[in-house]
This record gives structure tokens, C-alpha cells and sequence, in this order.
């Protein structure tokens, strides 16, 4: 074998060790996120049962369903309350969502708030509406802070919610010293204690 072939064998070998290398699989590789952004877009928007507002929609219709059983036995001299949640439960913030390219960005978030921009979610307008007509108080309790107040009443009003029990939002000495799963869990508490049964608790 002379020279020249020998060096040529090794030249062909290198290249396809180095340059022709297997493709490994990783077992459940995460989806590409731009792919993902496109299925949570087609998500939302389309019609069938699978899909987001049809969902909402057969959600809204079983929280109906059982409000409507515990009026129909209700205990002598009792209140029933509903509690409601706000953000991604009686208004919708998919503008601002999309705006941001699912980024969570606060300033927009906030901006959101304060344009007032939030959509009604019309199952959960559905509930409201059904629990006015039953006479059943409703609660908002929301993870918004206290700031955010005047600009929070304000939406949900213009968005269909036109009058409510109390709206509870966390108040700025909360916002570091409990989670906001704490500060729900005690103000769902109040309610309680000041002498409301919760026969329906709605949140994202």
C-alpha cells in the first residue's frame, strides 16, 4: 500500500468519525417551544370539546350544577357563598399573554390591570349571574395587590360582574410574608367566620 493511499484511508475515516456521527434520541425530549406556542394559540381558539372555551364552557356548566343543588337544600337560616378567583378565572389576560409572547413580563401585566383590559370569561360570568339569581353572595378573592383595587372593580363591572360581596385583594404587607395560596386559605377563613357556607370555590 503505498503512501498516498494509506494517508488517503486515514483522511476518509477521520471525516467520518468526526463529521458523520450518529443522531441520538433522548427519550421524552421536550417539545420545541415555538411548537408549543403554536399548539397553546390553536388551543384556545378552536371548537372542539378538547379545546379551551369548550372546556370552560362544560366546567361552568358542573360548577352550575352543583350550586344549584345546594340551593335547592339549604339549611335553615344559613348564607351560601360562592368564592370566584380573578386572573384566568372571571377575566381573561390572553391579550396581553400573546402581546408578550408568553413571556411573563410584570410591567404589562400591570399596565393590563391598569388599562382596565381584562375580558369576562363567559362561563364563569355564567356562574356569577346564576348565584345573583339564587340569592348566594360572591366572593372575589384574587392575588392581585390592594394597589390594584380601584382599576380591578372597575373591570370586572364593565366586563358584566356588577356587584359582589366583598373583593379581597392581598394587602402589600402579605405579598412577602405569605404565599398566595396562604393568603387565599385565610381570607376564604373570613368568610367562613363571619358566617357563610362556600358551596363553590372557582379558580384557574
Amino acid at each position: 500500500m503505498t503512501i498516498r493511499r494509506l494517508s488517503l484511508l486515514l483522511f476518509l475515516y477521520c471525516y467520518t468519525v468526526s463529521g458523520q456521527q450518529a443522531v441520538v434520541t433522548v427519550p421524552d425530549e421536550p417539545a420545541n417551544l415555538d411548537t408549543v406556542k403554536q399548539e397553546l394559540k390553536h388551543y384556545e381558539s378552536c371548537k372542539e370539546s378538547n379545546c379551551y372555551q369548550p372546556q370552560l364552557e362544560h366546567q361552568a356548566d358542573l360548577a352550575i350544577g352543583l350550586l344549584k343543588q345546594s340551593v335547592a337544600n339549604p339549611k335553615h337560616g344559613e348564607k351560601l357563598a360562592i368564592v370566584l378567583d380573578i386572573d384566568e378565572t372571571a377575566l381573561s389576560n390572553w391579550a396581553v399573554e400573546t402581546h408578550d409572547d408568553f413571556g411573563y413580563i410584570p410591567n404589562d401585566s400591570n399596565w393590563c390591570v391598569a388599562l382596565r383590559r381584562g375580558k369576562a370569561i363567559a362561563g364563569t360570568l355564567r356562574i356569577f349571574h346564576e348565584a345573583e339569581r339564587e340569592n348566594v353572595a360572591v366572593f372575589f378573592i384574587t392575588g392581585r395587590p390592594e394597589s390594584q383595587r380601584e382599576n380591578t372593580e372597575a373591570n370586572l363591572k364593565a366586563e358584566g360582574y356588577d356587584h359582589w360581596e366583598t373583593l379581597y385583594l392581598r394587602p402589600v404587607d402579605h405579598l412577602k410574608a405569605e404565599t398566595v395560596t396562604q393568603y387565599k386559605s385565610g381570607d376564604r377563613g373570613k368568610i367562613v367566620a363571619n358566617g357563610f357556607r362556600i358551596v363553590l370555590n372557582v379558580g384557574d
